[in-house]
């Protein structure tokens, strides 16, 4: 056994030998930690006197103790062994000698030893327990100078580390190897280190220039006193580590000490005049020289700065560089050096805003698309062979977001450097986009409106002349129901050409007075078909709902657009909901969105899509403003719908919680009606009585369109008036003054070639012609425009009209 002992404990011996003696001897790597060797010195000591424990365990020879006696004893430090139940079962000679200083007259451990001084009482139970658990432990304990326990001194404070280790093989329930070692030297040196670094950072506190340090995520984790004296700052403030880069240097002075482009294990070293915030203080320009480190795998430690400040103004050059730096750090025109091969050597916030991959060290056409960086290089090529010129480009930036710009390239750099200036080209070239489709918009708006004006030209005489041949029909004629069909399909026709006027927003705004559970149970139909199979789509009305004064076709519209981006925003499928309520005025503060005292009806589309990002839902009310890819959307459907709904006196709010899908609502404010005359009206409603529209009159028809003259003028005459016709505004006129009888009433269509209805009209009045005007027209809102400061006492009948619109307008203009 004690063969092969001997090879351990040699071994422990050398490393006992190597920690005590290791600065003196060369073998020793001198930047091995001492720490380091001393566990491993601790760990092979502990298996050591564990297997000498198993020797003592046995019938051995006098000379295996003896020997075990001495290796252990070389340790140095006081050791002593105890069992499971804690007691003492092997001590060095160390311990034994400090154990009879303290005047124990037997073997014990040191809880023992110790037990009548306070300070030692819980580091050693601490210990014990972390034994019991088959845990290594330690303890730092502290002797004051002249105390009585063992192992202190008179004259001198002194450090102990008491160590515990369970030398069992499965670490629970066996011997304990317990030692206390003197650490007072390596303490003082501690604190040697310790006043030392208080001593350099008092000195960079008072240094007569400016330091800070920032960590990767933007926190200032140091400034020293002399610049937080200059910025005018606390400095317990500033080193609470509360303190952001961007309230020293602003969000672009930030972006510019940031940008520095990643090299694994380098370092770079910049310059810069930058402003510098103070508190309460106007931003003051410094030279700031910054250093960048990066680790192995390319991440950014934390960066030091050093601030220099002009504090003799008279230097005229000084002055000079902070104003050039001032300038530089203001203006809107992105500014760059770039060294000959591509790299960005420095630039201002603007030209970083341009793409996040541009940095200090990075090539700038790492930051451009393919075509641009490739133009960007043959640009500066060219400077470089004759740097007396200047060139520009248009550049496309790189990024999330991606920019574009105008790049002025000049060789007026230092060293060869080329200076880049930038002008951010993107909102121009945003709104040169918009400016298009606002241009094709408007085309696509007059095209619409000029074939709606052709179909309401030619439906009114389907219509009128149905309704004539109805007229001389009974029921039970064949060719009843057939003239019926004409008639239904040519209104269906009429409702197509009402949309296709909302699209382009040629419609003259008609309101009335309506019940939407009708009007929208209509229009189920058209929305099953936008909304298509995927979507599933449910209508519910509130019960007797108040009426509500609103263009009807234009509410349909503004549905019709509500139903589609919820379409949209459903590629996969979902549910659609649209609903009517009364909305009392006592409910409306649980509304969530301002509104006005009063009742409304509302009507509610809520889907269960993907919702509306809370960063865009602010904008969904701007025109040309879409998330659609670009072909797919105009961006002006949601604007249409704000316009119609503040047109009709009312509100819209849109909410859009996240995961939830996305809700509007239209507040539509209730129509007060007279109850007195409701009231008069429902006897008529009961006993009906048949209606006279004949008259007598003499009516001048002024229109264009061949057919719908026809149809108004038989219309008329089979009524009892005196009808007579011109096609055009100058026949009209010549008409009026070449008739001696005149006329009670001029019908007139409003866009006609040549000379228009309102323009007719102006200069009826001017000759002293009082007859009164009726203009029909399917859409009139540019003829009324060009004819604003003109009359206005005229009434309008709405293309396509029937029979009985047409007899029923005439009859209540003239009587």
């Amino acid at each position: 056994m004690a063969n092969v002992i001997l090879p351990f404990a040699g071994a422990a011996l050398v490393m006992a030998a190597l920690v005590a003696y290791a600065p003196q001897v060369a073998a020793v790597p001198t930047d091995l930690p001492h720490w380091g060797i001393a566990a491993l010195c601790f760990l092979g000591l502990a298996w050591l006197i564990g297997a000498l424990l198993r020797l003592m365990g046995r019938p051995n020879t006098e000379a295996e103790r003896q020997f075990c006696d001495v290796l252990v004893d070389a340790l140095g430090d006081p050791s002593v062994v105890v069992d499971a139940k804690g007691r003492a079962v092997y001590a060095s000679a160390p311990y034994l000698k400090l154990a009879s200083k303290a005047g124990a007259s037997r073997l014990v451990g040191f809880d023992v030893l110790y037990a009548g001084y306070p300070d030692f009482a819980e580091p050693i139970y601490q210990l014990g327990q972390a034994a019991k658990a088959g845990n290594a432990a330690t303890r730092d304990l502290r002797l004051a100078a002249g105390s009585s326990a063992p192992f202190a001194q008179p004259d001198k404070a002194r450090w102990l580390r008491l160590a515990v280790s369970p030398m069992a093989a499965n670490g629970r329930g066996g011997t304990t190897l317990w030692r206390l070692i003197d650490i007072t030297d390596d303490r003082a040196h501690q604190e040697s280190a310790f006043l030392r670094l208080q001593f350099i950072i008092s000195y960079l506190d008072q240094a007569p220039v400016g330091f800070f340090s920032t960590l990767p995520n933007g926190r200032v984790d140091y400034v020293n006193a002399t610049l937080a004296s200059w910025l005018g700052f606390d400095l317990a403030d500033v080193q609470s580590g509360k303190l952001q880069l961007t309230e020293l240097l602003g969000p672009e002075g930030a972006k510019v000490l940031g940008a520095v482009s990643p090299v694994a294990g380098s370092s770079r070293v910049d310059s810069f005049m930058l402003p510098l915030s103070g508190k309460n203080r106007q931003p003051e320009i410094f030279k700031l020289i910054s250093r960048a480190d990066f680790d192995a795998d390319g991440k950014p430690l934390p960066a030091r700065c050093m601030v220099m400040r002009n504090e003799d103004k008279a230097l005229a050059g000084e002055s000079q560089s902070h104003s050039l730096a001032r300038m530089v750090s203001a203006i809107p025109i992105g500014f760059a050096e770039v060294d000959k091969a591509g790299r960005l050597l420095n630039a201002n916030g603007q030209f970083l805003n341009l793409s996040p991959g541009l940095g200090r060290g990075s090539p700038v056409a790492a930051a451009l698309e393919a075509e641009s960086a490739a133009r960007f290089a043959r640009l500066a090529g060219e400077i470089a062979s004759k740097p007396d010129q200047t060139l520009q480009m248009e550049a496309a930036f790189t990024g999330p977001s991606p920019r574009s710009a105008l790049l002025t390239l000049s060789g007026a750099g230092a060293d060869g450097a080329l200076s880049v200036f930038a002008i951010d080209k993107t909102e121009n070239r945003l709104l040169e986009a918009q400016l298009a489709q606002s241009q094709k918009m408007q085309a696509i708006g007059q095209l619409a409106s000029g074939l709606a004006h052709d179909f309401n030209n030619m439906l009114t005489p389907i219509l009128g002349f149905a309704d004539l041949l109805l007229t001389k029909m009974r029921p039970t004629d064949p060719s009843f129901q057939d003239v019926m069909s004409i008639k239904q399909n040519a209104n269906r026709a009429a409702g197509l050409v009402r949309h296709l006027l909302a699209f382009s927003r040629k419609q003259t705004m008609m309101p009335k007075a309506h019940d939407l559970s009708d009007s929208m149970s209509d229009l189920g139909i058209l929305l099953k078909r936008v909304v298509g199979e995927k979507v599933e789509l449910s209508i519910n009305h509130g019960r007797e709902l108040w009426p509500v004064m609103v263009d009807i076709h234009q509410l349909e519209q503004a549905i019709v657009n509500l139903a589609s981006n919820a379409r949209d925003a459903m590629p996969k499928g979902g549910k659609l909901a649209l609903s009517t309520y009364n909305l009392p005025a006592g409910q409306t503060g649980g509304v969530g969105h301002p509104l006005p005292a009063g009742d409304y009806v509302v009507v509610e589309a809520q889907d269960n899509g993907q919702g509306i990002p809370p960063e865009i839902l602010n904008k969904i009310w701007d025109p040309f403003f879409t998330t659609k890819e670009v072909g797919k959307g105009t961006g002006l459907g949601l604007s249409m719908v704000y316009g119609f709904v503040k047109q009709s006196g009312g509100f819209i709010y849109c909410d859009s919680p996240p995961g939830e899908g996305t809700k509007f609502r239209i507040f539509l404010p209730r129509l007060i009606q007279d109850k007195p005359a409701e009231a008069a009206a429902k006897p008529a409603e009961v006993a009906p009585v048949r209606e006279d529209f004949s008259g007598r009159g003499r009516v001048l028809i002024v229109e264009d369109e061949d057919s719908v003259r026809a149809f108004a003028a038989r219309a008329l005459t089979s009524r009892g008036y005196t009808v007579v016709e011109a096609n055009s505004g100058e026949m009209g006129l010549e008409v009026v003054e070449k008739d001696a009888d005149g006329f009670e009433l001029i019908l007139s269509d409003v866009v006609m070639p040549e000379m228009d209805g309102p323009t007719m009209l102006k200069e009826l009045r001017k000759r002293g012609v009082s007859s009164k005007f009726i203009f029909m027209s399917g859409y009139a809102e540019d003829a009324f425009e060009k004819s604003a400061d003109g009359p206005t006492d005229f009434a309008f009948l709405q293309k396509p009209f029937s029979l009985k619109q047409l007899v029923e307008k005439v009859k209540g203009e003239l009587g």
